[in-house]
């Protein structure tokens, strides 16, 4: 850890003189890319983070909304009043874990979820559902299919053992990520507005309370080290910068946690992450406009001999940062010793500067007691005086159509896009996880999008009923992910395609969007092409969201994301969180029993491209981006196109709903497909069968003429019959291709097959 001569020339001019050691190091993480945000901030702005459903935005650990009541949780956004949101709140955040995961993939991950966990506890929050986005290079690369398994380990280790559910996610495989893999993780919990605690520190007097694990030398520099492009000795020279998790502590915080939110012992709160004690304690009380006064020698310690830089920066997982009044320090400690975990009064709260103290023993100064001052410096200059970079930026070039002169046989081609590993079933990533513990898991993995049950008893009285009448109460729907050939083509249509997408995926279980939380991801923004690209991530996201009517409330921003191989493609993952009147919800696959009797619709238009395809990164060629359903004029608004699909996929005819995203109709066709449930369709090219164009959903329905109508001013086509065969029977143009069942299955279980 070092700071740069500009930044020590800032601190100096600041304090009026050199830093100390502690607080050059200080200064160096929470400064850093990965704290400060400091080239991605000034383009932050563009995101609408407001909405009456906001009830704290962006800025905390984990941003907290409004659910909607149950009568109102189907309507969209726009056409609610602030009557409509009820006293049940949920908190949302994303986090990535990006470096740790490419030095030590278990770990890496397993602590990627520990912190996005206790992100939700701080704001006074049970955290009941996670997902997990994971981006990885070739899958047919050794080194690939190793981070791929740990990351995945980790997070399944992590996430059953403190039983909160991983319910959803994605996983995409790009070349672009062979030297720098990606672990972004959500997380949803549920609280209410008399539990709310947030990080702003309230009251000079007040007690500091370092609660959970030892505090030992792992993670030291995590900030400074996310911060930097990977080296080629990554691996070895970086481990001591990668935390360590104890999910077993954890747990024992999250319950004990419960316990101080329910005798209201905590004024405010902030988990240890990035830049450890220093980070969390430096930025609760800047958030107040406050000081404090800290004694690193009173943290309990895990290793002996430590120092006050490491004591102020290790990064050791498990620990949460409290402020407490005076008269409640005891009860803090008696709960803490209940649930077998350390507590520390560490300081207090001033009105001051930033603090910090340390006594010596008398073989380091020969003065036993003696305390010596380690950092004296005002506490919002540490968290929010980093300047903000100026980059180059150069926008990138659009592609151009050029497709390939020889096409590969129908077949060949369906059979390809089924088995790339992108487009490929994840089953063998989610069954790995628990996802229904909670009892709250009211659609699992490998839909198009979850849904946790909030019951009607619960909102109206706090408690949790199981077995109440899934057509009551709110469904909480999530989905999260990104696709790199969509951003890699073209950044900012394929940022707008991805907020799409991942709303499409809610509509699905006829959910509209309620808020949304992102975790961009970039290469090294010094270079003018990656800073162009994330750029135009940025703006992609933000007029898509906002076109959605889904603020974006909160997210985490990860850059240096290069390696000797390369930069990552530009990754705007985005997690959105949306709500439908109960907890029912139509399958993402064929009703055989009614095939007589329905037909098979597909609601909202296509885009008449294969820039991005999964068919096009098989078959080679380029081609422009899908045009977007807003851009075509097959719908005013993305809002409105999203609201029409949920309607569609509610209406009590629907038997089935399906997104057509990733592989196109062939593959959005083929997934629809059961043992005893298949589908004859027609399609007139190459491209109607695999351009990916978002927005759209494929509808079995016993009422075609209803669903038309629910679905307002979409344009609405019969794709073909729905067969009791299990055969998927495709002709595209004069070429066809007849696929039962079980090879469908067969093609589409790649993952499967190579890794169990």
């Amino acid at each position: 850890m070092s700071l740069s001569d500009a930044d020590r020339e800032l601190v100096t001019a600041e304090l009026g003189r050199e830093p100390t050691a502690a607080e050059a190091a200080l200064f160096e993480n929470l400064w850093s890319e990965h704290c400060a945000y400091r080239s991605s901030r000034p383009l932050l702005s563009a995101f609408d983070s407001e909405g009456d459903q906001v009830v704290v935005g962006p800025g905390d650990d984990a941003a907290v909304l409004a659910l909607p009541e149950p009568d109102a949780a189907d309507r969209p956004a726009a056409e609610r009043d602030a009557d409509d949101y009820g006293d049940t709140y949920v908190t949302f955040g994303v986090e990535s874990h990006n470096h740790p995961s490419f030095v030590d993939p278990f770990d890496g991950a397993a602590t990627g979820v520990g912190g996005i966990v206790r992100d939700t506890m701080s704001m006074g929050a049970y955290p009941i559902g996670l997902l997990d986005s994971l981006y990885f290079g070739g899958f047919d690369r050794e080194r690939s299919r190793y981070l791929f398994e740990g990351v995945v380990e980790g997070i399944s280790h992590y996430g059953n053992c403190i039983g909160v559910p991983t319910v959803g996610g994605s996983v995409a495989f790009h070349a672009g990520y062979e030297g720098n893999p990606l672990v972004n993780v959500a997380c949803v919990g549920v609280t209410d507005e008399d539990r709310l605690v947030t990080a702003t520190a309230n009251e000079p007097g007040n007690k500091l309370v370092l609660v959970g694990n030892g505090t030992g030398r792992d993670g030291l520099g995590g900030a400074s080290f996310a911060s930097e492009d990977l080296a080629e000795d990554a691996e070895t020279e970086d481990r001591p910068a990668v935390q360590v998790g104890d999910p077993y502590a954890e747990k024992r915080l999250i319950e004990c946690n419960e316990a101080l939110v329910d005798e209201d012992l905590i004024r405010s709160a902030r988990d240890l992450g990035a830049a450890g004690l220093g980070g969390a304690s430096s930025e609760l009380v800047a958030k107040g406009g406050l000081g404090a006064r800290i004694h690193l020698d009173r943290v309990h310690q895990r290793e002996p001999n430590m120092n006050p830089t490491e004591i102020l920066l290790a990064e050791s997982q498990e620990r949460m940062c409290y402020e407490v009044a005076p008269d409640d320090v005891d009860r803090v400690a008696a709960l803490a010793e209940r649930f077998d975990l350390g507590c520390s009064v560490i300081g207090e709260v001033t009105d001051g500067n930033y603090v910090c103290e340390f006594a010596r023993d008398a073989e380091d100064d020969g003065g036993a007691g003696d305390r010596e001052v380690v950092v004296d410096a005002p506490a919002e200059f540490l968290a929010d005086g980093a300047p903000m970079n100026d980059l180059e930026s150069e926008p990138p070039s659009p592609p151009e159509r050029d497709l390939p002169d020889d096409e590969p046989p129908l077949d060949e081609a369906v059979a390809a896009v089924l088995g790339a590993p992108s487009t490929a079933s994840k089953r063998w990533v989610y069954r790995q996880y628990d996802h229904e513990v909670g009892t709250r898991t009211a659609l699992k993995p490998g839909d198009d999008a979850a849904l946790l049950a909030v019951r009607e008893t619960e909102t109206e009285t706090g408690a949790d009923e199981a077995g109440d009448d899934p057509g009551d109460g709110v469904g909480l729907a999530l989905a999260a992910g990104a696709n790199p050939k969509w951003t890699a083509v073209a950044p900012y249509e394929g940022a707008r395609a991805v907020a799409l997408e991942n709303a499409t995926n809610l509509a699905a279980t006829g959910a509209v969007p309620l808020a949304a939380v992102d975790c961009l991801n970039g290469g090294n923004p010094e270079k003018p092409d990656v800073y162009g690209a994330f750029e135009g991530i940025v703006d992609g996201l933000a007029d898509a969201c906002a076109a959605l009517d889904a603020p974006v409330v909160g997210g985490n921003v990860s850059l240096y994301n290069d390696s000797v191989e390369g930069p990552i493609p530009p990754t705007p993952t985005l997690a959105v969180l949306g709500t439908t009147r109960g907890y029912d919800a139509p399958p993402a696959a064929l009703d055989g029993e009614r095939a007589a009797d329905s037909e098979l619709l597909l609601v909202g238009a296509g885009g008449d491209a294969l820039g991005g395809s999964e068919y096009l990164a098989n078959a080679g060629g380029s081609d422009r981006f899908p045009t977007l359903p807003d851009e075509s004029g097959a719908a005013d608004d993305l809002g409105g196109l999203v609201a029409s699909l949920a309607a569609a996929a509610r209406h009590e005819s629907t038997l089935a709903a399906h997104d057509v995203s990733e592989g196109g109709l062939a593959v959005a066709l083929a997934e629809l497909v059961t043992g005893d449930a298949g589908v004859d369709a027609t399609l007139p090219d190459r491209v109607a069968a695999f351009d990916e164009t978002p927005g759209r959903l494929l509808v079995q329905t016993t009422d075609p003429e209803a669903v038309a109508a629910a679905a307002g001013d979409l344009p609405v086509f019969r794709v073909g019959e729905v067969t009791t065969d299990g055969t998927l029977s495709l002709a595209v143009g004069d070429e066809s291709v007849a696929l039962p069942a079980d090879a469908v299955r067969d093609h589409r279980d790649v993952i499967d097959r190579e890794l169990s």
